[in-house]
């Protein structure tokens, strides 16, 4: 009879020696088998797959880190995609810019200049544009009439330039540069309109530039670009003068080019064909240039931006973190009446609507990012994460990171090409200032849905005080008629283009044969 395997095994495994190499039973207990799973249940846990045993605290802790994280990669990645479209080819650069031969003028142009509380800053304003060398304009101060400091400097400068100034008085309650606008439009005489706020510095070749570009490519507006100026003077003015940067540089590029475009407050030019069709701006709207924007572009307005950085109009940061957070609550406000208001929806595409809706909801994602970042970091430093959870967590890092080194460069950019040094201090701030500029924006977007929520409304004004006049070097005007002198213009003298200032080619990015 043949010997039993099992009964050498134990006799040999009895006698100290190693026992065969034999398949493990399951244990009695349905316990786990070591290297294969569980031993018993479903087909998944067959598999090797099992839902993890947490707690619904858990499950709700660690849904509320993962939808973070993927948030706040969604809105890195895609801001780092439009702030980096000007540069992904030398076409793209080229193609943002004025025309370095301008054609001659062949519109006249109404200039609204609305303001409130601006005595400081309004009357220099107003003579840098009566200096435009454009031989067709005019120009509407609009001042509220329990504002008297701002109607005498208004009124002044009118008196300085009796032959292109007019003032009028907005005497509607409550007030709003909508409302002020509107008002001036009715005795606008010109065939396009454009908006300048109070404290602008605008280059005096602006209008002869933008007259062209009307010509050239057969534009119903016109954006030019805009640039806050002193970045030095707080950290979080440094970031606001980066994002003023990528924002006219480059951004708005991509909205003009995908048929979608919030437009800016200010550099705005629109034909007073379209201005009255629209009947003008929305006084309700906190938003008022953005909902024009979007209400443009869905009935197939042809929107063009422009940016040349030697004719941008500049300005100033809001002057305390305060103002800078009120500014930025009546923007998300604003973009969320826009939403609400649904004209995006006549947008033709699905691709446009799908990017307006995206632009427009980015308030309420940054607020819930806002509100859930706290949460997270509590159960970071409370709770013990599962490493799939925190290589999850991560993933945000590595486009936030590239975000850094991109702003990094437009930093350097930017001194270069407006003639400032940037110091050692400016790029500590700069990396200093991510996560708190980003706590601020939700905080912003946070405090938007709070007001829209309870249906607080009101216009919170932006002080100025005139801070990137003092930090500017000064412009160079080329040939200007001089004030009070005749208004007579010669095209082939006046329009010479001036030295253009060339793009830095450092965020030069490959794309297609452009290397």
């Amino acid at each position: 009879m043949s010997p039993n395997p099992m009964s050498t095994a134990h006799t040999l495994t009895a006698a100290g020696e190693p026992a065969p190499l034999l398949t493990p039973q399951a244990p009695a207990d349905g316990g786990v088998i070591p290297n294969r799973g569980f031993s018993t249940g479903g087909a998944g846990e067959a598999l090797g797959f099992h839902f993890p045993a947490w707690t619904l605290g858990e499950w709700l802790g660690y849904s509320a880190l993962v939808l973070v994280s993927l948030l706040l990669t969604a809105v890195a990645v895609s801001t780092l995609w439009w702030m980096l479209h000007a540069w992904r080819s030398k076409d793209n650069l080229k193609g943002t810019s004025f025309s370095e031969q301008p054609l001659a003028p062949s519109h006249t142009f109404t200039l609204l200049v609305p303001g409130r509380h601006e005595e400081e800053v309004m009357g220099q304003t107003l003579d840098r544009l009566a200096m435009q060398d454009h031989p067709g304009f005019e120009i509407i101060a609009i001042v509220g009439h329990d504002d008297p400091g701002t109607e005498r400097v208004a009124r002044e400068a009118a008196a300085r330039h009796p032959e292109l100034i007019r003032v009028i008085v907005d005497d509607s309650v409550p007030k709003n540069k909508p409302k002020a606008l509107n008002l001036a439009l009715k005795t606008a005489t010109g065939e396009i309109v454009g908006v300048f706020d109070a404290e602008d510095e605008v280059h005096p070749r602006l209008l002869s530039l933008v007259d062209s570009k009307f010509t050239e490519t057969g534009a119903d507006v016109v954006q030019g670009g805009v640039q806050l100026m002193n970045f030095q003077t707080s950290w979080w003015s440094l970031r606001n003068v980066l994002e003023y940067y990528f924002w006219f540089r480059s951004r708005l590029h991509f909205h003009a080019k995908s048929k979608f475009i919030p437009l800016g407050g200010n550099t705005v030019f629109v034909t007073k064909e379209w201005l009255d069709w629209s009947e003008g701006w929305d006084a309700g709207c906190l938003a008022e240039d953005c909902e024009l924007g979007v209400r443009l572009s869905s009935a197939g307005a042809n929107v063009v931006v422009a940016y040349s950085p030697e004719v941008v109009t500049r300005e100033e940061t809001p002057g305390s973190f305060t103002s800078l957070l009120k500014q930025r609550t009546r923007w998300n406000q604003g973009f969320m009446q826009v939403l609400g208001k649904g004209e995006w929806k006549k947008l033709p595409t699905f691709r446009q609507r799908f990017y307006a809706r995206y632009l427009l909801t980015m308030p309420f994602i940054q607020a819930v990012t806002g509100l859930l970042i706290p949460v997270s970091v509590l159960l970071i430093f409370t709770v013990k994460v599962p490493t799939g959870i925190a290589l999850i967590t991560f993933i945000p890092v590595a486009p936030t990171l590239v975000l850094l080194a991109v702003e990094i460069t437009g930093l350097a950019e930017f001194g270069r090409t407006y003639g400032t040094k940037v110091r050692a201090l400016d790029y500590f701030r700069l990396i200093w200032g991510l996560i708190p500029y980003q706590i601020f924006l939700a905080l912003g977007a946070v405090r938007a849905v709070y007001r829209q929520l309870r249906g607080q409304n009101g216009w919170e004004k932006t002080e100025h005080t005139g801070a990137h006049r003092d930090a500017e070097a000064p412009v160079e005007t080329g040939t200007v008629t001089p004030i009070g002198a005749a208004r007579t213009l010669q095209p082939e003298k006046a329009l010479q283009p001036e030295p253009a200032l060339q793009p830095e080619p450092a965020l030069l990015l490959a794309s297609g044969d452009e290397r």
